[in-house]
């Protein structure tokens, strides 16, 4: 994969002396009475919310209730794309052929789009969720799908909708090349390889937990500090956007340390779009 690189989209410093970044959470992660993630809590603290839209959770009322306290708020509202894969979460490695996958982004994000507007909002952005964002990663095809597929709601929409991933991926230069804005994503409870991807959730280690850790790796990539990879080396994410996982045990709390961390370290947080 190529050399990490800078956001295209707002989000970078606004000057030398203050450090701007959106603070985004995925939320809506419930399914009739199951609900994973604390919507309200996360929407007092987060600057961007990525909604599920019903593939790997999520339903039209959850759908619905989350624009409507996002809009309320004035927090962004992006559409989580996914697999369709309830039962694995999304997380799972799926083969779906391209037009079919394609069709399916547009369906997700129309479908969040309806209920963000019906709140007075839209869906501002587009961000894959799990398996289909570490898929997009390095896979040419499928990142180009899921790019068709925004394509698709940004016509019936009339909004261009940035598209929100790692730096340097397949879909943000499938993105770049058809034209849409990208923005940069770096994950504050995650752990990462050398060459900047993700190490997997399946290998130990995966997922930050200590929120100490937490807490300063967020501050260092909004500032431009290093964050340590697996193997000790230290990577400068160049980021327009932090996330903290909505799923993670405790992650309202956690959230909201990480928020306060930024705002004491000077970092102006705000939303990107």
């Amino acid at each position: 994969m190529p050399p990490l690189t800078p956001p295209s989209a707002p989000g970078a410093p606004s000057s030398p002396s203050t450090p701007t970044i959106d603070l985004n959470a995925d939320l809506g992660e419930g399914f009739g009475r199951w609900a994973l993630t604390d919507d309200d809590a996360l929407l007092d603290v987060v600057t961007s919310a990525n909604v599920a839209c019903g593939f790997h959770a999520g339903d039209p009322a959850t759908m619905r209730r989350v624009c409507e306290r996002a809009a309320e708020r004035g927090v962004a509202i992006g559409a989580q794309v996914s697999y369709r894969d309830l039962a694995g979460f999304g997380r799972r490695a799926m083969d779906v052929p391209a037009d079919e996958l394609a069709a399916e982004v547009a369906y997700q994000v129309g479908a969040l789009d309806v209920f963000a507007r019906a709140a007075g909002s839209r869906v501002a952005y587009v961000k894959p969720h799990g398996a289909l964002y570490n898929r997009a990663v390095r896979d040419e095809e499928q990142a180009a799908a899921v790019v068709e597929g925004v394509r698709l709601a940004s016509t019936a929409s009339g909004d261009p909708l940035p598209v929100l991933g790692l730096p340097g991926s397949a879909l943000h230069r499938a993105a770049a090349g058809a034209g849409f804005v990208t923005v940069a994503e770096a994950f504050a409870d995650r752990a990462y390889r050398p060459d900047g991807t993700l190490v997997p959730r399946t290998e130990p280690g995966a997922v930050v937990h200590d929120p100490d850790e937490v807490v300063a790796r967020s501050v260092a990539v909004a500032t431009g500090g290093g964050v340590v990879a697996a193997d000790g080396t230290t990577l400068t994410l160049a980021a327009g956007s932090l996330c903290v996982h909505g799923d993670t045990p405790g992650a309202a709390a956690l959230a909201a340390r990480v928020r306060a961390a930024l705002d004491e370290a000077g970092v102006d947080v705000r939303s990107f779009v």
